[in-house]
């Protein structure tokens, strides 16, 4: 069942007289539970695309349509609530406030909706990422691996459509590199989830179901990985 439509997208950044296409005329299809890596040179547009399917930027053409809906066309305030509530996001950099626990920074999604938590969920959620003794610590008080775990269950929180994941290895070394890998793994072998992953790193690329190459903000390639 498709969960992502991009259809004919392309955007285009201005800088002074000149302008600069970041993307260019992508169309693609997701289904639902499907793992995809996004490869590509720096400069590619893959951090563009993923923006825009996350709903943090706005396409110059073009459409997404995430769970049959038309994003685009939703005003801000929709905008922002559907993010929150439909994609989950995970960064290099782990993007966690500092001055909450980590218990907080994993609710703060439910939080911010004001919404019941899902006890049983979250207590999965921290066991399966190795976060129970760590729960009262501050974000500063954790590794870089720790960190970015907590950003996995923050991301998952919220049991999203969709797990987008920017580069979400490139500031670890090579064993927390592949324990983050395995978790993503693990969440879209046991729980199905659908997940966009853009990295530089063929071997994490290959562990993917599928990979779409871009180059010059148009895909090249689009092959399944058997």
């Amino acid at each position: 069942m498709e969960i992502l439509n991009v259809m004919n997208l392309s955007k285009i950044y201005k800088q002074g007289k000149h302008e600069v296409k970041a993307l260019d005329d992508v169309s693609f299809k997701v289904n639902k539970g499907e793992f995809v890596a996004i490869m590509g040179p720096s400069g590619s547009g893959k951090s563009t695309l993923l923006h825009m399917i996350g709903c943090v930027d706005t396409a110059s053409s073009g459409y997404i349509t995430i769970d049959g809906l038309a994003v685009d066309a939703f005003d801000e305030e929709k905008l922002t609530i559907f993010r929150r509530r439909h994609i989950g996001l995970v960064y290099q950099f782990y993007n966690l406030i500092p001055i909450l626990n980590i218990e907080d920074n994993i609710k703060l999604p439910i939080l911010l909706d004001q919404a019941p938590i899902d006890i049983d969920y979250y207590q999965d959620l921290v066991t399966r990422l190795n976060l129970k003794d760590r729960l009262t610590h501050l974000p500063s008080q954790l590794s870089g691996g720790q960190q970015q775990r907590v950003s996995i269950a923050r991301a998952l929180m919220n049991r999203p459509s969709l797990l987008l994941a920017d580069e979400p290895t490139g500031n670890l070394d090579q064993a927390n590199s592949q324990e983050i890998l395995e978790m993503l793994k693990a969440s879209h072998r046991e729980d199905k989830q659908t997940i966009m992953l853009i990295t530089h790193d063929e071997n994490i690329a290959m562990q993917a179901d599928r990979i779409i190459h871009i180059e010059d903000g148009r895909i090249t390639r689009d092959e399944v990985i058997l």
